[in-house]
């Protein structure tokens, strides 16, 4: 069962990989960020469920930017 982006601890998912981004821009934390899950899902480091629900809650987050 999939939980919303909301209830998806992203900074707690970062840190169980030791992914740790701050570059000073928001935005452009958050798509080093889809990339390094994009690769952990490529490398079978995460499976399916887990890569969605991780890219919904960066997506989430990006749009919390824009309002």
């Amino acid at each position: 069962m999939r939980r919303s982006p909301n209830d998806f601890d992203l900074n707690a998912f970062l840190q169980r990989y030791s992914l740790f981004v701050y570059t000073g821009d928001p935005l452009g934390d958050l798509l080093l960020i889809e990339d390094e899950i994009r690769e952990l899902y490529e490398l079978n480091v995460i499976d399916k469920e887990e890569f969605i629900e991780a890219l919904a809650a960066v997506k989430n987050r990006r749009s919390g930017l824009r309002s």
